[in-house]
């Protein structure tokens, strides 16, 4: 037998999500003990200053390699704005966002309406992901050259003290909204919820989902990658490997 697959994510995608998604859980644990006192207080400060570089350094390719993905495929930064964060939603959009959270408990129960290349609710966590990790990026640049970009304190770059209440407010709370979306993005997008099960192979895989997954998620980008055929891939079933699905249909 063969199973259709699509190409949904370029190379270029997975290594820009998967460098930012392991940087956020990085950022996220090292951040906590700068963020909580009662831990900096516990662990020492030696460690604390360990936890504070280490923050630093795992920060540079979250910021880097992002930037370089836009600078090597302005296209694709375009159209996640244009045509998935900020596209235009239709009834069935507002339909998915409305159903989201019954979905979530009932998922066997619930019937879902097709989706485009990105289901709405998603985009919404996306762009809420994608500015507060903007947010906290900026905010943190302010932090660490008011501190000195080297761990000697040379490269320093003085703020005003309101600029850097605001910079560290902002920070403060980007990093909250990274923890909550992020959380949410882990139990959906890496499969811990049954209907999502194997998703996270379209990231962290070769980026294909088999033409039944396609149109359970995204109806209606799947009908129209199907019939173009430009990104539709048959594997016999010999020739199958270990990423090559994302999630069964879950709905009865």
């Amino acid at each position: 037998m063969i199973t259709k697959y699509i190409k949904r994510h370029s190379i270029l995608a997975r290594i820009t999500h998967g460098t930012a998604a392991i940087c956020c859980i990085l950022l996220a644990i090292t951040g906590l003990f700068v963020f909580i006192n009662s831990w900096n207080n516990a662990v020492g400060s030696e460690f604390s200053i360990a936890m504070r570089w280490a923050h630093r350094i795992i920060a540079i390719p979250f910021i880097v390699i992002p930037l370089l993905a836009v600078l090597i495929s302005p296209k694709g930064f375009v159209h996640l704005f244009k045509n998935n964060i900020f596209g235009k939603w239709d009834k069935d959009d507002w339909t998915f966002a409305k159903l989201f959270m019954p979905y979530l408990f009932a998922p066997g129960k619930i019937h879902m309406p097709p989706q485009r290349e990105v289901k709405s609710m998603q985009r919404v966590a996306d762009g809420v992901l994608l500015f507060a990790g903007v947010f906290a990026a900026l905010s943190g640049i302010v932090l660490w050259l008011n501190t000195g970009l080297l761990p000697n304190g040379e490269w320093t770059v003085r703020f005003a003290p309101a600029t850097l209440l605001v910079a560290k407010l902002i920070h403060d709370i980007s990093f909250l909204i990274i923890i909550v979306f992020g959380l949410g993005h882990i139990y959906l997008g890496g499969g811990i919820f049954e209907p999502y099960r194997g998703t996270a192979n379209l990231m962290f895989g070769n980026g294909r989902v088999n033409e039944a997954d396609a149109v359970y998620h995204w109806g209606y980008w799947a009908d129209e990658e199907i019939a173009s055929g430009k990104n539709v891939i048959e594997v016999k079933d010999g020739q199958k490997r270990k990423g090559d699905t994302a999630s069964v249909g879950y709905e009865s």
